[in-house]
């Protein structure tokens, strides 16, 4: 005689799926509200999606509403809690990943949501965002994913970074995001020797992100540059170079006089 079987079978993901997207920020049924951003948009949810779905959203959650004795067992609508500093887009795209486990981003709210993603330890979100980063990367966004990239340890989204500033530098220094990048970051993209651009060109773009910075910072140029400098290529500079080089040194000071004296002495 044959034993029990059993087995678990699957409906249509993509029904379900679209059945819970109907439910993001629905005040319907909803348990909890967040006001998000400086517009202080009311975004709904459920307590119970975001608990399962979120270790961050479950600590959030599990102080009990005033007057409640048992947090686990209350139903009553908690909060709201103010959320002031991310975009209510990007909060809602979180969201709309906890309900369905996918996302909708564009170029303006990825990098916000990979930050939101890291900070509430959602790991398969941080994946889309790195994902669609990398496939959509642009001149004029690459610093700025780049400085986020090195801020939350994605090492495969750095090196996509950096290998697509290596194929059109020129273009890249040029960028405000290039002048927003912290030393420690513009000192790992000098550090190739793949990069597009001549290194005379590649000097003044630092110097005017050493500027940038110091009125940022309030510190002296010298001191804000000085471990970007060090990765500098002087040698590779022809005498006349040196020259025009000089001549701007003497206004800023942003390379130690050494640096150049060296940079002579390989010629």
């Amino acid at each position: 005689m044959a034993g029990p079987c059993s087995a678990r079978l699957q409906g249509d993901v993509a029904a379900f799926t679209a059945a819970l997207h109907t439910l993001v920020n629905n005040p319907l049924f909803s348990d909890v509200m967040f006001v998000v951003g400086q517009e202080q948009q009311k975004v709904f949810a459920h307590r119970c999606v975001l608990a399962c779905r979120c270790q961050a959203f479950r600590g959030m959650l599990s102080q009990a509403p005033v007057g409640s004795q048992d947090s686990s067992s209350s139903v009553s609508p908690q909060g709201p809690f103010i959320l002031g500093n991310v975009q209510p887009e990007v909060f809602l795209a979180v969201i709309e990943f906890l309900y369905t486990n996918s996302v909708t981003l564009n170029n303006h709210i990825a990098l916000e949501v990979l930050t939101s993603s890291v900070e509430y330890g959602l790991q398969d979100l941080c994946k889309l965002c790195v994902k669609f980063i990398k496939d959509t990367l642009s001149v004029e966004q690459v610093c700025e994913a780049l400085q986020a990239a090195v801020t939350y340890g994605q090492v495969d989204l750095q090196q996509h970074c950096l290998a697509f500033i290596e194929g059109c530098t020129a273009a890249v220094v040029r960028t405000q995001g290039f002048r927003e990048l912290s030393d420690v970051v513009l000192a790992r993209v000098l550090r190739s020797d793949r990069l597009a651009v001549d290194e005379l060109d590649l000097v003044q773009a630092v110097r005017e992100w050493a500027h940038v910075s110091s009125a940022v910072l309030e510190r002296p140029v010298p001191e804000v540059a000085a471990l970007p400098v060090r990765e500098l290529r002087l040698p590779l500079l022809a005498p006349n170079e040196l020259v025009t080089l000089e001549s701007y040194n003497q206004q800023d000071l942003l390379i130690p006089v050494e640096n150049i004296a060296a940079a002579w002495r390989a010629h």
